[in-house]
């Protein structure tokens, strides 16, 4: 919340809006504070959304998880930003004000080559049932709606699904810069404070593999007391 704060008030300042920007130049990030627990979904529950959105949204959302785009940046492209050739999505207008080329998986340009089938290029590529193109805050209440449809409590946002997409990434072992550069961040910071957790390491792997058991090579078998006096009085 700081940092948005600041972002805002810098705005303000550099718009002339403000003298000086140095009251909150001067203000600390706060002590102690972790970084925020990401919430992605699991092989499940992406399973049960896409089994329960219907139509154009159902491609949407399949796209997100497919690229790690976001809601914006998929409005937003046209037939002519996918590349079949080396099977990318050209984003034009990212977060960053940077362009950034995608990299598509295995199922994407499936998902891609039907929605374009007898297009012509300026069109937008992903439009709604009515035929119009995805508008802002649209996707808001049919994910609301799919998500309580699929089960998924509490419900979650369309950004998750971008999140979704970097997390299996880094669960992959996917090196965080790889994850970085498709996401679209600058460096590897934001990837690494969201994402680092959860990528196999090798100190994880080598204390796993070292540590003995405990209890033996199995685990002992616990028998309730009354079925152990039945399994008695039988053989008796």
């Amino acid at each position: 919340m700081l940092t948005y704060l600041k972002a805002a008030l810098n705005h303000a300042w550099r718009a002339s809006l403000v003298p000086s920007d140095d009251a909150w130049r001067r203000v600390k990030p706060f002590r102690a504070v972790d970084a925020p627990v990401i919430r992605y979904l699991t092989q499940d529950e992406i399973r049960r959304l896409l089994n329960t959105c219907e139509g154009a949204f159902r491609d949407l959302v399949h796209a997100a998880l497919l690229t790690g785009c976001r809601y914006g940046e998929l409005c937003r492209l046209k037939i002519a930003d996918y590349n079949p050739d080396v099977e990318t999505l050209t984003i034009r207008e990212a977060k960053t004000g940077q362009v950034r080329h995608v990299t598509l998986t295995g199922e994407a340009p499936e998902l891609i080559e039907r929605l374009i089938a007898g297009r012509s290029p300026g069109d937008m590529l992903f439009k709604r049932d009515d035929g119009r193109g995805w508008k802002r805050a649209e996707q808001l209440r049919p994910m609301r709606d799919a998500c309580k449809r699929a089960g998924i409590e509490p419900a979650v946002g369309f950004h998750v699904l971008r999140h979704t997409h970097a997390s299996i990434l880094a669960m992959q072992a996917v090196p965080m810069a790889v994850v970085a550069r498709q996401l679209g961040h600058s460096d590897t910071r934001m990837t690494e404070r969201h994402y680092a957790h959860l990528a196999p390491n090798y100190v994880a792997d080598t204390i796993r593999a070292s540590f003995p058991r405990l209890t033996g090579s199995r685990a002992p078998t616990v028998v309730p007391i009354g079925r152990a006096r039945a399994k008695r009085s039988k053989a008796t």
